[in-house]
C-alpha cells in the first residue's frame, strides 16, 4: 500500500461542498452594513471530521478529511483568503464584508481539504495532499437604505 494510492483515492472521494450562510437573514443586505458569514456544510457527500472506510489492494483504510482553509468571493471582486475561519454569527463572527454598492452578487466558499488515513487499526497518519472544493454561489442583495424626515401631522 502506497501513499500514492491512498491520495489518489482520497482526491475521488465525494466531498461536501461548502454552503454559505449568511446574516442578515434572507441573503439581503444594506450597503455600508457589516454582512457576516459563515461555513455550513450539508448532508450529502463526505464532510469534515466524518470517516470514510474504502478498501484498497484489499486492504481496508480509513479516511478522516479535515477542512484547512476557506476562502470568500463575496461577488463584488473581493475576496477573504485562504483563511482556516470558518466565519460565525453576528456578532461573534470574524468573516464579515461591508459592501459600497448595491447590486445581486454571487457569494461562494471553496474550502480545502486534507485528511489522515488509517491502515487496519494502524495509527492516523496525515495523507499530504490537498482538495479544493468550491460551493455553489447563494445570490446576496445588497441594497441602499435611504432615510427620510416628514413633519407630522397634526
Amino acid at each position: 500500500m502506497t501513499r500514492a494510492l491512498v491520495q489518489r483515492a482520497f482526491r475521488e472521494l465525494h466531498f461536501a461542498h461548502p454552503q454559505v450562510h449568511v446574516q442578515p437573514e434572507g441573503n439581503v443586505t444594506l450597503v455600508n452594513l457589516p454582512t457576516y458569514y459563515e461555513v455550513r456544510w450539508p448532508t450529502a457527500g463526505f464532510q469534515p471530521g466524518e470517516v470514510a472506510t474504502v478498501r484498497l489492494l484489499g486492504r481496508t483504510v480509513r479516511v478522516r478529511p479535515r477542512a484547512v482553509s476557506y476562502t470568500y468571493r463575496f461577488g463584488d471582486g473581493s475576496r477573504l483568503g485562504p483563511t482556516s475561519d470558518a466565519g460565525g454569527p453576528y456578532p461573534t463572527g470574524r468573516v464579515r464584508h461591508t459592501y459600497e454598492r448595491t447590486g445581486d452578487l454571487p457569494v461562494s466558499i471553496e474550502a480545502t481539504y486534507t485528511g489522515d488515513y488509517q491502515l487496519g487499526g494502524g495509527n492516523w497518519e496525515p495523507i499530504d495532499v490537498s482538495v479544493p472544493i468550491t460551493g455553489d454561489a447563494v445570490t446576496v442583495e445588497v441594497r441602499q437604505a435611504r432615510a427620510r424626515l416628514e413633519a407630522a401631522s397634526r
